[in-house]
């Protein structure tokens, strides 16, 4: 049996600046992934391709990052059941806002889950990657609890600093 992954699919190179974020959580929770550029586009066939093979290898998930146009997660959504993450890339007049629609509006029965324009959006892509494959895995749930409180307590913290320095005034 091969281990679960999740794939990251990217429209461009241009998109991994953004998408690093993605890529840091899905290491720190020891999430094995794979990163690809592939293009609704330009490369439909390549496209459909790899989706098609990754799943056969065990993908679970599919985050897919795109700017502009940004058809990339509704083609993937297309072609597998899988859960699709669709990263709306934060580029070009509108600053990721025809991403997001592009991405947001899909047809019922195909869905698409949507995060957040920029790297907020692809940083919450691999937390809900992680929530998603945690389903079936008692020591990755384990892992994402512990992450989230130990996010709460750097808030904690932060704000004592906070008062402790406001105090001082």
């Amino acid at each position: 049996m091969t281990k679960p992954f999740v794939a990251i699919l990217m429209g461009s190179d241009s998109d991994l600046p953004v998408m690093q974020g993605t890529i840091e959580i899905l290491k720190s929770f020891s999430i094995t992934f794979e990163v690809k550029v592939t293009s609704a586009h330009r490369t439909p066939a390549a496209t459909h391709a790899y989706v098609t093979d990754a799943e056969n290898r065990g993908c679970k998930v599919f985050i897919c990052a795109a700017g502009l146009a940004a058809h990339l997660a509704g083609a993937v959504a297309g072609i597998t059941t899988r859960p699709i993450i669709g990263v709306p890339i934060d580029c070009g007049p509108l600053n990721g806002q025809d991403a997001l629609l592009s991405t947001v509006m899909m047809p019922a029965g195909v869905p698409v889950a949507t995060v957040a324009i920029g790297s907020a959006g692809a940083k919450n892509a691999a937390y809900l990657a992680a929530q998603i494959l945690a389903v079936a895995d008692d020591e990755l749930a384990k892992r994402v609890k512990e992450n989230r409180a130990e996010n709460a307590q750097a808030v904690i913290a932060k704000d004592a600093a906070l008062q402790l320095k406001l105090a001082s005034l």
